[in-house]
């Protein structure tokens, strides 16, 4: 392995932490079931086929940032030799693909912390580190082997290093996807090669602040010292600066529930209808009581907000919300909509023409520490059994196959399963001219081979 590829070897003592991150992760989902897009240029779009939120090594190589606008890449690389794919999200695909990554890592280490879509910390505690080494490679393999998804995993001594690791397991492909930070010198080696913005819990905010300092990589932010980090940066900060200089402060939690959940929407179009925000509204609460009901949690408040387009300067501008208080907390999906609904009907005022709008869940408890009160009478057993029917219908058969009336048709109708009709659309459904299939989760996208005889 060449130097700049390798650190040094050597031992150290602690547990070890690890992270698996998987390398462009929407991109690779695309490729995964379009191998025609290796190696060319893709980028996936977000909402509405806004701006690019995943790109491809092809694409980065071109100098397509992230967030630059879908118009603006077609602008420069149209006719011009040079053949941009560009996908829409396909937010159930990915999922999807998360969740088999992620079985995969649980079969193969005991215990891990699912922190985003595409990335996870795992618990090394108790193993030496050849067994470490050899399991963190085993991951990169199976993973691989089992979804088609290529990742990247880095280990050390706390999150902070192990995250640094992955991106040196991304960068150099020498490592083969993955890079352990082990030792005193590679600590310190890695430090030197980091720049600060690209610090677990500084960021590219801090950049300007920093390169004013003097600041530009971890090795720098490190020598700065705990007094005045603490004074500039705060707890936070100094609990990163201890991470960096090896020690473990920020535990790894794999039974954390998210405090709190929003589900939210540009629309494809603006939306002065009450109908399509109840719609709309109804869709973005059951969603959010399925996250619920997948943690095996409740949430006491629901918060629905909406807001006209602040771009359009000729139209007359509006922003309001509203939170809804439950008697008791609550994960069903017809009381979060009907409660949203409620809210809704608080904040909805005629004559403007809406462009977002989003609910979010917040006062999250386990489902074991439900306050129950005095003076209402839930029908908890009722709700249960028929939030269960629908979970387990909509597993098998696709998402929101069974779902409220009040969801509308586009709940399980869109253009690429219709044939380009626009059957069940809704105007407050993102514009998704370039979506793929839901191959896994799906029936009808199933992927057909033909074998000839």
């Amino acid at each position: 392995m060449p130097e700049e590829d390798s650190f040094e070897d050597g031992q150290s003592g602690g547990r070890f932490i690890g992270v698996m991150d998987c390398n462009n992760f929407f991109v690779s989902c695309e490729r995964v079931f379009n191998p025609s897009l290796e190696g060319r240029p893709v980028v996936v779009l977000s909402n509405n086929d806004g701006c690019a939120v995943s790109r491809s090594a092809e694409a980065k190589a071109l100098g397509i940032k992230m967030g630059t606008p879908a118009f603006k890449i077609s602008q420069e690389f149209d006719g011009k030799g040079v053949e941009v794919v560009m996908c829409s999200s396909n937010y159930t695909l990915y999922a999807d693909m998360s969740r088999r990554a992620m079985d995969v890592l649980r079969g193969l280490v005991g215990r891990i912390e699912i922190y985003s879509i595409d990335e996870a910390f795992v618990d090394f505690a108790g193993l030496g580190k050849d067994e470490v080494e050899r399991i963190g490679k085993e991951i990169v393999r199976r993973v691989r082997k089992e979804t088609g998804l290529p990742v990247s995993v880095g280990v050390a001594r706390s999150k902070t290093l192990a995250k640094a690791a992955t991106r040196f397991a991304k960068k150099y492909p020498a490592y083969k996807g993955f890079c352990m930070i082990d030792t005193e010198s590679q600590r310190e080696k890695a430090l030197r090669l980091l720049p600060a913005g690209d610090v677990w819990g500084i960021g590219f905010r801090s950049q300007k602040k920093f390169a004013a300092l003097g600041i530009s990589t971890a090795f720098d932010f490190v020598q700065k010292g705990a007094y005045w980090i603490k004074q500039n940066m705060g707890v936070c900060g100094l609990r990163t600066y201890e991470e960096l200089l090896g020690k473990s402060v920020i535990r790894l939690d794999d039974k954390a529930l998210k405090q709190t959940i929003t589900t939210s929407r540009s629309f494809g179009e603006l939306v002065s209808d009450l109908s399509q925000l109840r719609c709309a509204v109804s869709n973005f609460a059951a969603s959010c009581a399925q996250k619920l009901r997948a943690q095996h949690s409740s949430a006491m408040y629901a918060t629905v907000f909406l807001m006209t387009s602040v771009f359009r300067e000729d139209l007359p501008q509006y922003y309001n919300n509203s939170t809804y208080i439950f008697e008791e907390a609550e994960d069903s999906t017809i009381g979060l909509v009907s409660g949203c609904l409620d809210a809704l009907d608080e904040i909805y005022l005629p004559g403007y023409a809406y462009k977002k709008a989003g609910v979010t869940v917040s006062g999250i408890v386990p489902h074991g520490h439900i306050q129950q009160s005095l003076y209402y009478q839930s029908d908890y057993e009722r709700m249960r059994k028929v939030d269960c029917l629908m979970d387990e219908v909509n597993r098998r058969y696709g998402k929101n196959r069974l779902h409220l009336a009040v969801q509308g048709s586009s709940a399980i109708f869109n253009r690429r399963q219709t044939g380009g009709v626009a059957v069940g659309e809704e105007k407050w459904e993102m514009r998704r001219e370039r979506l793929s299939g839901s191959y896994t989760t799906d029936l009808r996208d199933v992927i057909l081979v033909h074998c000839g005889t």
